[in-house]
């Protein structure tokens, strides 16, 4: 007696979705989390790679800035479509990116926030002896002052807004929603938060000269991606974000690894343990900045708890 296979095509269809079991959610009828979480960044990065050397190449500054920048939101919008509509086919808004006037006014917060933590290190600094005040508005080059603070605040406006919505948008969400039900809901909102935030600070290995300062990254990492999922909103964290880059450099003159005009110039003569960019003093004010940015959510909220958008799937009509 010899065993026959059905010859319907049963076999091949049940080994097609067997082999696309791990990659592919039939139910939900788009990519597993994972792959969700990570191709936005690969995608993303590997078009800045192409756009990045083409653009430096051809144009000199102070052309060059304004042209990347433009670069960077194409990306930037494109990985967004291409998350919403290809791999997640979610609507924008649950992201964490409903642009309203609550959404505007969290991400103020978050902006008066981050400028307040770098006075603050700007006073500690000067009071200890390790910077002096030099002069102002300078480091503006070929551009008048204003034209040349506000091309680098729009630069960093979108090249923050880029990583939040990567980091905090796309990974920490896919991750956190792929992995609740199979843990509680906390254990799967934290490993995203944490693993987002590992990604984000090995991603700024180019900065890093002592393995320690990845500490730097990975708290600030933490810090966006709790301000994320108290809120479900990327409001808080990126208006955080925009403007902690901006102020440290483009404002109170700390600036290290990015060269930037400077509203107040400095004279920075002090450790670079404490005053580095992955400095203890910027550790402490970052710090004091996620604290600040808790205070508000608990405010605002009347409780510190985990957004249900966090983990929440709602199909894009």
């Amino acid at each position: 007696m010899s065993l026959q296979l059905p010859s319907d095509g049963t076999v091949s269809a049940a080994l097609r979705r067997w082999l696309l079991r791990p990659v592919w959610n039939r139910e939900q009828r788009r990519l597993r989390a994972p792959l969700r979480a990570v191709l936005p960044l690969v995608v993303s990065f590997l078009a800045l790679a192409a756009l990045q050397p083409a653009l430096r190449a051809r144009f000199d500054h102070p052309v060059v800035e304004t042209v990347e920048m433009g670069a960077l939101a194409a990306v930037l919008a494109g990985t967004v479509l291409l998350s919403g509509r290809l791999l997640d086919k979610r609507p924008l808004a649950e992201y964490g990116l409903a642009l309203d006037r609550q959404w505007w006014h969290a991400f103020a917060v978050g902006g008066a926030v981050a400028t307040a933590v770098h006075a603050v290190t700007l006073v500690t600094a000067l009071a200890a002896g390790w910077v002096t005040v030099t002069g102002f508005a300078d480091g503006a080059g070929a551009l008048p002052f204003p034209a040349a603070i506000a091309v680098v605040f729009a630069y960093i406006a979108v090249a923050a807004s880029w990583e939040e919505f990567l980091f905090r948008g796309a990974m920490l969400k896919n991750l956190a929603e792929g992995a609740d039900g199979y843990v509680p809901r906390w254990a799967a909102v934290g490993a995203a938060v944490g693993l987002s935030a590992a990604v984000f600070a090995v991603l700024h290995g180019g900065k890093v000269t002592d393995p320690t300062q990845y500490g730097y990254y990975l708290l600030a990492g933490g810090i966006f991606g709790v301000a994320y999922v108290l809120t479900g909103e990327l409001a808080l964290p990126i208006g955080f974000h925009v403007f902690y880059n901006f102020t440290m450099s483009g404002v109170f003159g700390f600036g290290v690894s990015q060269r930037t005009p400077e509203l107040i110039v400095l004279d920075i003569t002090g450790p670079a343990f404490w005053l580095g960019e992955t400095g203890a003093l910027h550790t402490v004010s970052a710090a004091l900045g996620g604290v600040g940015l808790l205070a508000y959510v608990r405010w605002r909220d009347g409780q510190l708890g985990l957004a249900d958008r966090v983990t929440r799937w709602t199909p894009r009509k």
